[in-house]
């Protein structure tokens, strides 16, 4: 049990998940005394497919300055895309993408950031968050103060309630359900990493293979699958998974776009901030790179004295992330919606170099701003202007 009275910190990271992991080990390498606070205590259990894309490798490699452990990621270099149970074309050969178990992988990110010199208050719940006065009191008594705080304590962050008055926007928040099947693959060959567009309404369902289960999951807009639990079950008849495994639910924050991602000394990252792409489900990447963005705007705001000017360093961090997300709920229609999904299905079975594309933005050799082009250039222009006008 950590001491009572009042201890104060550059920095404090509320979760402890790759996005403030990676807030909490960039920062002690900026040079600031961090505190990294999660009600969890670690290992925890996460729900996630667990793909590790390209993306998030690198972006990986560029905060923690290293490789990944290969004890806890497994390699994977073929994708197979599905519409109504059938594939849409031969399964794609992708440039190294990796699973992992969250469980595993969070405990490894955390003790990283720990070891780095972040003071561990993982497994302490928070008692109170005082933005006026900078301080977070734990409910073991104990009162920490800051001069900046990051908020990366999920889709159901505290940081983004006392912000925004919520955590999230009900009528645009995710849903999803996920198993841990039992692994019936080689877990030594390189399974096939499944993706179903139309699991679930504006959303989609995977199947994962790893070393030792194998993760099935959907996941969609909450309000748009009531019947969630139905297209689960039908989504595991599909895959042949009759396993006793327990079903388990999570919101997901893709497509909120919450505004400005903090306020004055106070920031936003990972899912708390409503980083995660809304067509390919990607969190992770943006999640380790808005933590690193988050640690070196506090450090820039307090090495100048105003701590408060953090929010105005960590936007312009993160600009080129609420960018893309911009323009991917600009194409998400296209995918997911009843009107557009035809064309997507038509143009998307039949072309190699959408599927590439896809495979190349997951893995952080494309932008959006290229899938940008791509789609004006194959879409009728009727098309374009009637989902243009929808979206004004």
């Amino acid at each position: 049990m950590h001491q009572t009275g009042t201890q104060t910190y550059d920095l404090i990271v509320l979760g402890a998940g790759p996005a403030g992991a990676a807030a909490a080990f960039a920062a002690t390498r900026e040079g600031l005394s961090v505190a990294l606070i999660d009600k969890a205590a670690f290992p925890r259990a996460k729900l996630c497919g667990g793909l590790f894309s390209g993306r998030a490798r690198m972006y990986f490699e560029k905060v923690f300055d290293r490789p990944l452990d290969p004890a806890l990621f497994d390699p994977r270099h073929t994708v197979g895309f599905y519409m109504r149970g059938l594939p849409m074309g031969t399964p794609q050969i992708t440039s190294l993408m990796h699973v992992t178990m969250r469980w595993d992988m969070d405990a490894w990110l955390k003790d990283l950031a720990c070891q780095a010199g972040a003071a561990d208050f993982t497994g302490h719940r928070v008692a109170a968050l005082d933005l006026a006065t900078n301080t977070v009191t734990l409910q073991d008594g104990a009162a920490l103060s800051y001069k900046v705080l990051v908020g990366a304590d999920g889709v159901n962050s505290l940081v983004s309630k006392h912000l925004n008055g919520r955590s999230y926007d009900p009528a645009r928040i995710g849903f999803a359900l996920e198993i841990e099947a039992p692994n019936t693959t080689d877990p030594g060959r390189d399974a096939l990493l499944r993706v179903d567009f139309d699991a679930a309404n504006w959303g989609y369902g995977w199947e994962f293979p790893k070393a030792r289960t194998t993760t099935i999951g959907i996941g969609g807009i909450h309000l748009r699958n009531p019947d969630m639990q139905e297209r689960m079950a039908r989504y595991r008849t599909l895959l042949g998974d009759n396993s006793t495994a327990r079903v388990k639910g999570h919101f997901l924050p893709f497509g909120e776009d919450k505004g400005p991602p903090g306020r004055d000394n106070v920031l936003l990252a990972g899912d708390a901030a409503g980083f995660i792409d809304p067509i390919t489900g990607e969190g992770i990447a943006y999640a380790f790179q808005s933590g690193q963005c988050a640690a070196r705007a506090a450090a820039r705001a307090i090495a100048a004295g105003k701590p408060a000017n953090a929010l105005k360093y960590y936007k312009r961090g993160v600009a080129p992330i609420r960018r893309s997300l911009r323009i991917a709920c600009w194409i998400r229609p296209l995918v997911f919606s009843d009107r557009f999904r035809p064309v997507f299905e038509r143009n998307f079975e039949r072309s190699r170099v959408l599927k590439q594309a896809f495979l190349k933005l997951l893995n952080g050799e494309c932008e959006y701003p290229r899938i940008l082009v791509l789609v004006v250039r194959r879409l009728p222009g009727a098309i374009l202007r009637r989902l243009w006008g929808r979206q004004r």
